[in-house]
């Protein structure tokens, strides 16, 4: 079943779905990363939005 876009909150907060465009584009400014970034980080962590953030955070880390 397709999200409905007039409910606000996702039917599932705790994970990503890269084929939402509007999830995109609103967990990659959450995270203050572009789209394809968040696309990368799911594709190696997987869709859960706790491992997401903890996989950004360590590039992040390791590119400062």
């Amino acid at each position: 079943m397709a999200d409905d876009l007039t409910r606000r909150g996702g039917q599932d907060r705790g994970r990503i779905n890269i084929h939402q465009e509007h999830e995109v584009r609103d967990w990659a400014a959450r995270f203050g990363v572009t789209k394809d970034q968040l696309k990368a980080a799911v594709q190696a962590v997987g869709d859960r939005v706790d491992e997401v953030e903890r996989h950004l955070r360590a590039v992040a880390a390791s590119a400062s």
